[in-house]
């Protein structure tokens, strides 16, 4: 497994790495012995980086982490986790220095640390990104030893440029795939230029960009994919990547001839994220270990050819482009 700088000074990370937020709710029910396979999995498939949040099954994802790191102490991971969501309402005055102190003393509760190893405000409404005395809050939270870094989770590309005008900003997670391609105009580079690390999130589109999915597709009651559909319970940009899912399921049988043989299209559409310049890791999540398995195989692909990624930008351009390039 490739390994990258997770920032300017900071440790290297497996250019592969395991979103948790489907071991700890919002896509179904996994148990936790399925939950913990699939973190024991991926480790074993040589990812280094796992990233959750303290409302993925309102800690439950922290929780799991935790137990799998307690019976396996010799294993060097770096947990990311976020804070922020738990506020309601959820606004941008309730960012405050005391909030996310409270929630991030829950998660080194739930994580079983003395010192997170990063923190991500989790999507903040935009306006936070203009308060620079909550940047210099966070200074002195890692001034304290609360944790080593921190960083943010962004919904905007906008809220990724101002974001990483802080020095105090150690990384930028951000929605970036085949169908989200946004970022790569200009945002990858700056932060390659500041030295951020750029975590990406959502790579597979909800699964979409796993080419398993259908029109007569259903999915459960509590899967994001089904009660956020139009953005009911959050940005709509998170489930599907924003794509209309017939849109969606059309684009994808146009990049069904470029995978190389012996690929998946998952493992085929993580190579083209790992392929940008700019990219420190990606975060896939898996509800089985052998999903966590085949994610981490996209490390093995060569690097894809100039023609198939002209491929890919062709059907993001025709197809893709016009539902979401603007609106994050």
């Amino acid at each position: 497994m490739e390994s990258r700088p997770f920032h300017a000074g900071g440790p290297t990370v497996s250019v592969v790495g395991l979103g948790a937020w489907a071991i700890g709710g919002s896509w179904g029910e996994v148990t936790e012995e399925d939950g913990l396979a699939t973190i024991a999995a991926a480790v074993d498939a040589g990812v280094t980086f796992i990233d959750t949040a303290d409302v993925y099954g309102d800690g439950r994802s922290e929780r799991l982490i935790a137990r799998y790191r307690a019976a396996n102490p010799d294993q060097a991971i770096t947990v990311a986790t976020k804070a922020g969501r738990r506020l309601d309402p959820h606004v941008a005055e309730r960012y405050t220095i005391g909030n996310l102190e409270a929630f991030m003393e829950r998660s080194r509760e739930n994580l079983d640390v003395d010192t997170l190893d990063l923190v991500q405000l989790h999507c903040p409404p935009t306006d936070v990104y203009y308060n620079p005395e909550l940047f210099e809050g966070l200074d002195e939270l890692v001034a304290d030893g609360l944790l080593t870094r921190y960083g943010v989770s962004v919904e905007k590309v906008e809220e990724a440029m101002k974001a990483i005008e802080y020095p105090g900003v150690a990384t930028v997670q951000i929605i970036f795939n085949a169908f989200r391609q946004r970022p790569a105009e200009h945002f990858l580079a700056a932060a390659a230029e500041r030295g951020v690390g750029v975590i990406v999130r959502v790579p597979l589109a909800s699964g979409l960009l796993t080419g398993k999915m259908t029109a007569e597709s259903t999915f459960a009651a509590d899967d994001h994919r089904s009660f956020n559909r139009t953005g009911e319970a959050f940005d709509v940009g998170e489930t599907f990547a924003g794509v209309p899912f017939e849109v969606g399921l059309a684009a994808v049988e146009e990049l069904r001839p470029l995978v190389p043989e012996g690929a998946s299209l998952a493992q085929f559409a993580l190579r083209w994220i790992i392929d940008h310049p700019g990219v420190t890791t990606v975060i896939p999540g898996a509800r089985r270990p052998e999903q966590a398995i085949s994610n981490a195989g996209a490390a093995d692909l060569a690097p894809l050819s100039d023609g198939a990624m002209a491929a890919v930008d062709d059907v993001y351009r025709r197809l893709i482009k016009p539902h979401v390039h603007q609106r994050w």
